[in-house]
């Protein structure tokens, strides 16, 4: 039983109601109250499906864009007049987003959403009857809010601490320290109540090593937000995970099986999953874009994308057309996101499996034979200044590196509208597209925390100055990951740039990218299609504008006004 969440989301109402920045009089999103609220863990697990279902439809789209396109690892360019989309993606990549920015708007006002239905939420659970299920569903809650928290803190700095639903009094920032620690506290005491068990049963919601989990991520960045470093709380939170089950809990997955796990036929049964959000292409909502962003238009049928039919072609000989379609259904999804030159240099190793989720070069059908593209020597190059412009050409498709400048301009962020335009940029399919969904959503499940980031977080912890524990090294943790990743010999020795590369290569496309360049002091390096901003103001968001008029009480952060 992959999809638990499923059944749990199913058996929620389908409108959310909106908290709009910390303004928390939310009315209710379902038909319950405190005076008729069921008494079954059923029923608290359908009052619960509102938060991860709100929780899912931003992770995989929105959230994505925030944390990843406004690094190196991830860029959106333009195509003539194509996703320009008011230049949103453009600015994410240069740092020159402003204070009305819409995905970073977005990301406020769902993340403020996200914590005032939980508060709603938890308002209904303490109505309940007294009970192991009904302790264990409000620690959930409040792991969960915590980890909303969490988000605000890292991507916004100090927001207001609003934690009692009904309360309509609009409250001022707290520190950022304080919401740290209120964070801090709220997983401490959620603890104990959190089951421990993995897998299928648990699957999709917090369980006590998550909250381990986001402790560990809080402290090995708690000199970012606090300014006091916590790299031995690091240490622990990161033993707590890794001694689960007696040790067996969890573990990494081999080399043959990594793909395996960002997969639409992932789940529970990974051992290296510590929280997923899980995704299913039959229910409505919660897009997960990776897939349809990221593939190159000319490559829909050989990853049998959205509408393609498995098994009703040869793929002898076949030449797309790039005018028709060839016949073949949406064999041209519409994502043209690539990476730069810059974080795919990270791929430096032969040996590493981790190499296999880039799309490069010249590409072929499964059974070896060219991947071949008909269209025209104009529409192949819009320079094109021969006499023979509409004269039909085939060529092998052959996807290129980004570059620092473009055809149109070293300052450019559009590559142009033509075949050599759209196959610029190695594109990621560690997300491999579902090709029996027929709609933006996909079935891959997506990783909060996985195993392998409590190893390589408790290698940074103590190459920056923790103790070291249980017999563990930097370099052997290190090393440890790299056994099941890559066939080339073991580190000799480790740094701190050395365990930098290795998270771009292990969590690229995860949503962690943002956080750590800031940690380790590459946000602000020049990268991509143009991107010199090294503003260090830019290393928290603008409170949104939208936000300000609702809540006059809110404070702007340094830099944006």
């Amino acid at each position: 039983m992959k999809k638990l969440m499923r059944n749990i989301m199913l058996l929620v109402m389908s409108g959310a109601a909106f908290s709009s920045c910390h303004k928390l009089d939310v009315p209710s999103t379902t038909e319950l109250t405190s005076e008729t609220f069921p008494k079954t863990e059923a029923h608290f697990n359908a009052l619960m499906g509102t938060i991860y279902t709100l929780f899912r439809n931003d992770y995989a789209t929105n959230h994505f864009f925030v944390t990843s396109q406004a690094t190196n690892e991830s860029v959106l360019p333009m195509y003539a007049t194509d996703w320009v989309d008011g230049n949103r993606y453009m600015d994410l990549h240069r740092h020159t987003w402003t204070k009305d920015h819409p995905n970073i708007s977005s990301e406020w006002s769902i993340m403020s959403n996200l914590i005032g239905n939980t508060n709603q939420v938890l308002f209904l659970l303490k109505g309940a009857d007294d009970g192991a299920a009904k302790n264990t569903s409000i620690a959930e809650m409040k792991t969960m809010r915590g980890l909303f928290y969490f988000y605000m803190m890292d991507m916004f700095g100090g927001v207001p601490l609003d934690t009692v639903y009904g309360v309509t009094e609009l409250k001022e920032r707290a520190t950022r320290t304080q919401v740290f620690n209120f964070v801090e506290s709220e997983l401490k005491a959620a603890i104990p109540f959190l089951k421990t068990a993995s897998g299928t049963a648990n699957y999709g919601k917090p369980t006590r090593y998550m909250a381990y989990a986001l402790l560990a991520k809080m402290y090995l960045n708690a000199e970012v937000y606090t300014g006091t470093p916590k790299w031995n709380e690091c240490i622990a939170a990161c033993d707590s995970v890794i001694n689960a089950g007696g040790g067996t809990q969890y573990a990494l997955e081999s080399r043959s099986t990594y793909f395996n796990m960002f997969a639409p036929t992932n789940g529970p049964a990974f051992k290296e999953f510590i929280f997923n959000i899980p995704f299913d292409p039959s229910t409505s909502g919660g897009y997960m874009f990776y897939g349809r962003y990221d593939l190159n238009r000319n490559l829909g049928v050989k990853y049998r994308y959205s509408g393609s039919t498995p098994g009703t072609y040869s793929f002898n000989q076949i030449v797309l057309n790039q005018t028709t379609g060839n016949g073949f259904t949406n064999n041209r999804p519409s994502g043209p996101r690539c990476t730069t030159n810059e974080f795919y240099a990270y791929f430096n190793d032969p040996n590493d499996i981790r190499n296999n989720q880039w799309l490069t070069g010249l590409q072929y059908w499964p059974d070896g034979s060219p991947i071949m593209i008909r269209t025209t020597n104009s529409n192949y190059d819009q320079f094109y200044s021969g006499g023979a412009g509409s004269t039909n050409i085939n060529y092998h498709l052959n996807l290129t590196p980004l570059g620092n400048s473009t055809r149109l301009g070293a300052n450019s962020y559009d590559l142009g509208r033509d075949e050599l335009a759209w196959n610029t940029g190695y594109r990621n399919i560690k997300f491999l597209p579902d090709p029996n969904s027929t709609t933006r959503n996909q079935n891959n499940d997506v990783p909060v925390f996985r195993y392998s980031d409590i190893l390589l977080t408790k290698a940074e912890a103590i190459m920056r100055g923790g103790t070291a524990t249980l017999g563990h090294t930097a370099l052997s943790l290190v090393n440890a990951l790299r056994a099941v990743r890559t066939t080339s010999a073991a580190l000799g020795t480790v740094t701190l740039s050395d365990i930098y590369a290795e998270r771009c290569r292990e969590l690229s496309w995860e949503c962690w990218m943002r956080n750590d360049m800031i940690r380790f002091g590459r946000y602000e390096d020049p990268w991509g299609l143009s991107k010199t901003n090294s503003e260090t103001y830019r290393r928290i968001f603008p409170i949104p504008t939208s936000a300000i008029a609702v809540n006059p009480k809110l404070t702007q952060n340094p830099g944006y006004n």
